[in-house]
């Protein structure tokens, strides 16, 4: 009968040469070879996908920069913000804007007219534009003090209306020959500066209200 030794030693053999060959890749093919081509792959495979992405902003630059010239001037028709570039010249402004819109809804001042136009300092806080307020004190009949109230807040450049106090009281308007209910008004007109060039404002701020 042959004896099984010398098979033994042959998968024994194999097996130490496999063992060796697996020692071998663990110590020298993978941390030297394997593992660098790996990371190149990865590598590669990251600026492909960088590049078909810087490409595909490239092809939709044009769409961009006519949506961008749109809202522009969009933006030009119906400017948020005060055209003025100094809060003196925005508050006259404002006193302008407030005076044709009364003179506007009440031709010589008949049933509408201005008693008071204050500037107010800036507001404290941290708001994202500066802001830019006029308190107002009017003497108007019911219809023209709405007329006047919507003209401001819905004209161009957007202004807004704050703290409106309503007062119920007979007064003679000018050229009437007898006393008339009228409304006491008194509120904040107020608007916003545009920015400064390559300014950004805090907290993600963008445009006025």
């Amino acid at each position: 009968m042959t004896p099984a030794y010398p098979e033994r030693e042959r998968w024994l053999a194999l097996g130490l040469l496999l063992l060796a060959l697996a020692v071998a890749y663990a110590l020298l093919v993978h941390p030297w070879w394997t593992v660098p081509m790996s990371e190149a792959n990865q590598r590669v495979e990251e600026l492909r996908e960088r590049e078909l992405r810087i490409r595909t902003q490239l092809q939709q630059a044009p769409e961009v920069q006519r949506r961008l010239a749109l809202a522009q001037a969009q933006a030009a028709r119906q400017p948020g913000f005060l055209a003025e570039r100094s809060a003196e010249l925005a508050t006259a402004g404002l006193v302008q804007r407030l005076e044709a819109v009364v003179a506007q809804a009440s031709p010589g001042n008949r049933s509408c007219a201005i008693q008071n136009r204050s500037p107010l300092p800036p507001a404290g806080g941290r708001e994202p534009f500066q802001r830019v307020t006029v308190q107002v004190r009017l003497r108007c009949g019911t219809p023209e003090t709405a007329a006047v109230l919507h003209a401001l807040e819905s004209g161009s450049p957007r202004l807004f209306v704050d703290n409106v106090n309503l007062l119920a009281q007979r007064y003679s308007f000018l050229g009437a020959n007898r006393d008339n209910s009228g409304l006491d008004v008194s509120f904040d007109l107020y608007g916003y500066l545009r920015p400064n060039e390559g300014a950004v404002a805090p907290n993600g701020g963008d445009g006025a209200h």
